[in-house]
């Protein structure tokens, strides 16, 4: 199985053009010509990744964050980005990543969020060309009170944390309905004013500072989840997408080292 034909099959659903501007999507290290058995799905690429693939006998990593935003002036192992490109050269690995053009498309990041959470009727929250866009609003089947909101979403999404602000100025009462439900894996809070505009009850993605939850106060609840966990679900996505190619003799593994860096206390 040709590289080039298992970035074929991911490109078909999340193709480079869909990347953000700052975003590195595609070949991060490797040839596009070589032969590939096995494959491991991540959604980092960390040293104990690259170990695991070693361990496994991958040809390839497979990740949705990038391992390189951004050029390496020196490849000495100076830096946690250069050692990894050190070793998977030296084991003869490539490494393929799937960002933002994953998180834009129908079937990527945002969607499965939403069908995760149960939304339906949903659309791009963030528009960038037809059906392509960051963060996903749609709607509950019925309204549910917001301190079940965060149980399902405890729930469904099996997060390690989960911090919140209310729509209005007191802290201490749960008692309103939500049924708009607007969402971003990732960091999203730059879409927060555009999820108030379309009335969104709540807004969930990860990586909110104080200041954004600030200004969203008396306007519109945030829910925020730890970043790896509401885009962990890429690494079924690809599995998903190269389950079609199982039968020429390619497998993909899940990574078992791809976690979280954040613990809780």
């Amino acid at each position: 199985m040709l590289l080039k034909s298992i970035i074929d099959s991911i490109e078909s659903v999340a193709p480079r053009s869909a990347q953000e501007s700052w975003d590195n999507s595609g070949m991060q290290v490797g040839d596009t010509g070589r032969d590939i058995q096995s494959v491991l799905l991540t959604t980092d690429v960390t040293t104990d990744v690259v170990d695991e693939a070693i361990m496994l006998g991958c040809q390839l990593i497979i990740s949705h964050h990038p391992l390189l935003f951004h050029g390496l002036k020196q490849v000495c192992g100076q830096t946690p980005q250069a050692r990894i490109v050190e070793k998977a050269i030296k084991h003869d690995i490539a490494i393929y990543s799937a960002h933002t053009s994953l998180d834009s498309v129908p079937g990527g990041i945002n969607t499965r969020l939403a069908d995760i959470l149960g939304l339906q009727d949903y659309r791009v929250l963030q528009p960038s060309g037809q059906e392509v866009g960051l963060g996903v609003i749609g709607s509950l089947p019925e309204p549910m009170p917001f301190d079940s909101f965060l149980k399902h979403v405890r729930a469904r999404l099996d997060t390690t944390y989960i911090r919140y602000s209310l729509p209005h100025l007191s802290p201490f009462t749960f008692q309103f309905s939500i049924q708009t439900v607007a969402l971003c894996g990732g960091s999203g809070a730059e879409f927060i004013p555009e999820a108030i505009a379309q009335g969104a009850d709540v807004y969930l993605t990860a990586d909110v500072k104080y200041h954004e939850f600030q200004e969203a106060d008396g306007r519109i609840a945030i829910v925020d989840i730890d970043h790896w966990v509401s885009e962990k679900h890429a690494r079924d996505i690809f599995r998903d997408l190269l389950a079609p190619l199982a039968p020429q003799g390619l497998t993909c593994y899940i990574s078992e080292k791809d976690h979280t860096p954040i613990h809780i206390y």
